[in-house]
């Protein structure tokens, strides 16, 4: 599978994502999803399934070693102590000494980020966590998360599709050395409605989500999470490293952003977005 590098990792470039997905279908799929090549796992605390993810990375017969595993942690245990702690819990579900990439899930200004920081690069000290990053961070908090950081960050987990514009955030991550893994990339289901997508779509005999994954992971230090309980869908998903789209193609994906594309803004979680 194909990686992307960024500041000492190497990520595989498509990630099998398992937000909203039930505690049953993630037995169910994150052995299917490795059996069709997935390579790259992520979950979170607060999605209430790493234990799930855990048992299905053990029964699926592929070596932990081969696995780019990323959990995160949840904005209530940022505190020093609560982190470690909610750190160990995590590692104690997903059967695990330590996991490839620890992402802080979203900003939390009730704890100086210096702290939350601080925290991440000790479970980075004791070998607990390979990679550090971020997740739904303006550029603003990520500049900081950088200058606070012993250690280098490798990406910002962000919400990603045809329909927003994250320029500003992308620009800086790249400029940083920060790869960009992509959420959302079928904006809640609005890509399978848009003709231009179609239309490229049936030019290339692919489906939909062929094509939003393909134009994510053929940007320049991209990753893509696709998520989904059909295990048909996974291997369609999988399959997006034989073809590639053309330039004016990703430019008239890349044209669809809107000034009101964006879909997930939690109120009490989301920064001041750029």
């Amino acid at each position: 599978m194909h990686k992307v590098t960024a500041n000492g990792a190497e990520i595989p470039a498509l990630g099998f994502g398992t937000f909203r997905v039930s505690a049953a279908d993630t037995l169910r799929m994150v052995p299917a999803a490795l059996k069709l090549g997935f390579r790259h796992i992520d979950t979170a605390q607060i999605y209430g399934n790493e234990a799930e993810v855990g048992e299905g990375i053990a029964a699926s017969g592929v070596k932990r070693g081969d696995i780019f595993l990323t959990t995160k942690v949840w904005v209530t245990n940022y505190a020093h102590d609560a982190f470690l702690a909610s750190v160990d819990e995590s590692l104690k579900k997903l059967k695990t000494d330590y996991v490839d990439l620890l992402l802080l899930h979203w900003p939390n200004p009730a704890v100086p980020l210096a702290e939350q920081i601080g925290a991440l690069n000790a479970v980075r000290a004791a070998g607990k966590v390979r990679h550090m990053g971020v997740s739904n961070f303006n550029t603003a908090l990520m500049a900081e998360a950088i200058s606070l950081s012993d250690g280098p960050l490798v990406t910002n987990q962000i919400e990603f599709h045809p329909f927003i514009d994250q320029s500003k955030v992308i620009a800086a991550a790249r400029a940083a050395g920060l790869s960009i893994t992509a959420y959302y990339a079928m904006a809640d289901g609005k890509v399978f409605a848009e003709p231009v997508l179609n239309n490229i779509a049936t030019a290339h005999k692919r489906s939909v989500a062929q094509v939003v994954l393909r134009w994510v992971v053929q940007q320049e230090g991209f990753v893509a999470l696709s998520k989904t309980v059909s295990e048909a869908r996974a291997a369609e998903n999988a399959a997006i490293f034989d073809f590639a789209l053309s330039d004016a193609e990703m430019a008239a994906i890349s044209a669809l952003a809107r000034p009101d594309g964006r879909i997930v803004s939690p109120e009490g979680l989301a920064p001041a977005w750029d």
